[in-house]
C-alpha cells in the first residue's frame, strides 16, 4: 500500500499540514515535498530556479505561477514511480492543480488521494497566535495559554524563540482570506475526480492523524 502512494495534503495555514506530512512520511516511507522548504533550498543555493524567483521577491512581487510550477514539478519529476510523495503547500489554485496533472499524466501516473483537513477559523486563530518558530533551526513549536516565548527556549536545540510577521494577528486573517478566495476552489478540482477525502483538523494531532490513515485505507 504505501509504495508508490501519491498524496496531496490540503488545508489552511495552521491547520497541521506540516506535522500530518511528517507523520506520514514516516509510517508510509515516502517522500514530503514541503513548496516552502524548496523555494529555501533554490534560494539558498542560488540555482536557476531560484534566481528567477528572487528576481521577483527582490522587486516585492509575487513569484509568479510559471516558477513556482517549474520549482515543484523539477523535484516531483525527480521522483522515481515506485517512490511515493506527500505534496504539502501545492497547488495553491486550480490553474497549478492543472499544471500538476498535465505533467503527472505525461510522466507516470497523477495523484492517488487529496486528504483535506479542515479547521475552523476560531480554532486557526488560536492556533497561529500562539505559533512561535526557532530561529536557530527553524523548528515550528505551539505556545499554551500563559506562556511566554522569552523564557521557553526551542525543544530540538534550545535556541531562541519569535513568532513569524505572518503570524501576527493581521496577517493571520489576511492568510486565510486568501485560502479561501484562491485555494479552496482547488478542492472542487479534486472532489471532480474521486480522489478528495475531508478530515476534521480540530482534534488533537494523533486523532487526525488516524483518520489520515483510515482515509489512505492503511
Amino acid at each position: 500500500m504505501a509504495q508508490g502512494l501519491r498524496l496531496v495534503l490540503f488545508g489552511p495555514p495552521g491547520a497541521g499540514k506540516g506535522t500530518q506530512a511528517q507523520l506520514l512520511r514516516d509510517s508510509l516511507k515516502v517522500t514530503h515535498i514541503s513548496s516552502g522548504d524548496l523555494f529555501r533550498h533554490h534560494l539558498g543555493q542560488g540555482t536557476e530556479l531560484g534566481l528567477r524567483a528572487k528576481e521577483y521577491m527582490n522587486k516585492g512581487e509575487l513569484v509568479p505561477d510559471e516558477v513556482t510550477i517549474d520549482i515543484i514539478l523539477d523535484k516531483i519529476l525527480s521522483v522515481s514511480d515506485e517512490e511515493g510523495f506527500i505534496l504539502d503547500g501545492f497547488p495553491r489554485n486550480p490553474h497549478q492543480a492543472e499544471e500538476l496533472e498535465k505533467a503527472l499524466n505525461g510522466k507516470s501516473r497523477n495523484i492517488d488521494k487529496v486528504v483535506h483537513i479542515e479547521v475552523s477559523e476560531p480554532e486557526l486563530l488560536r492556533r497561529l497566535g500562539g505559533r512561535y518558530v526557532c530561529r536557530a533551526c527553524q523548528a515550528p513549536h505551539a505556545l499554551g495559554e500563559g506562556e511566554d516565548a522569552a523564557s521557553k527556549k526551542c525543544d530540538q536545540c534550545g535556541g531562541e524563540l519569535y513568532q513569524r510577521d505572518d503570524d501576527g494577528p493581521e496577517a493571520v486573517k489576511k492568510r486565510i482570506e486568501v485560502y479561501n478566495q484562491e485555494t479552496m476552489p482547488v478542492l472542487g478540482f479534486y472532489r471532480e475526480r474521486g480522489v478528495l477525502a475531508d478530515i476534521p483538523g480540530d482534534n488533537t494531532v494523533g486523532q487526525v492523524n488516524k483518520q489520515v490513515m483510515e482515509a489512505l485505507g492503511a
